[in-house]
C-alpha cells in the first residue's frame, strides 16, 4: 500500500461545527491533496455528557510529508488559525479537532503519536466516516477492512445533510 495516498485525518467540532467541520476541509484541501471526504455525522459527546453534539466527517489525503510534520506542523495549524485551544481537559469543547487517524500500512506507538489511532477500531464517529472514504483499506494491525470495523460498531450517529465537505 503506498503511505501517501491512505492518509485519514478524521475532523470534529462542538462549536459552531456546521461552520467549522467545513471551513477545516477547505483550509486542508488549500495545503493537501484531497482524494475523497466522507458525510458528516452528528453523534453524542464522549466523555463529557450535558456538552454540545459533535459533528464528525473523514477526509482521505494524499500527504506530501511524514505523519509527524502532518500532525505537528499542518494540522495544528490548521486547528489554530480554527480557534482551537487546547486544555488539560481532553473532552472539552472545541472548535475543531483535526486527528491523524492512519497513515498507510504505518505503524508507530509515541507518546505524541499512535497510528492507527486506536479510536479508529473503537468509535463508529470514527470508523464509519472513514469506512465512507476508504471502504477497502485493512487496519493494519487486525486486517480487517474499515467497513467491516465501522459496521460491528454500535453506532448512534446521524446523517446531516445538510453539513457538506468541499461542496
Amino acid at each position: 500500500m503506498d503511505d501517501s495516498s491512505a492518509v485519514l485525518i478524521a475532523l470534529g467540532s462542538n462549536i459552531e461545527a456546521a461552520v467549522n467541520i467545513p471551513r477545516a476541509a477547505e483550509l486542508l484541501a488549500s495545503r493537501l491533496a484531497i482524494v475523497a471526504c466522507s458525510k458528516v455525522y452528528e453523534s453524542p459527546p464522549v466523555g463529557a455528557p450535558g456538552t454540545p453534539a459533535f459533528l464528525n466527517a473523514v477526509i482521505r489525503v494524499v500527504s506530501p510529508v511524514g505523519p509527524r510534520t502532518l500532525k505537528f506542523e499542518l494540522l495544528r495549524a490548521v486547528e489554530l488559525e480554527l480557534g482551537r485551544r487546547r486544555t488539560a481537559d481532553r473532552n472539552a469543547p472545541r472548535t475543531i479537532d483535526l486527528d491523524l487517524i492512519l497513515f498507510g500500512a504505518r505503524l508507530e506507538e509515541a507518546y505524541d503519536l499512535v497510528l492507527p489511532d486506536p479510536d479508529l477500531a473503537g468509535f463508529a464517529h470514527v470508523a464509519v466516516p472513514a469506512a465512507d472514504v476508504a471502504v477497502e483499506l485493512e487496519h493494519p494491525v487486525t486486517g480487517e477492512t474499515l467497513a467491516s470495523i465501522a459496521a460491528a460498531l454500535p453506532s448512534n450517529l446521524v446523517e446531516r445533510h445538510d453539513v457538506r465537505l468541499l461542496a
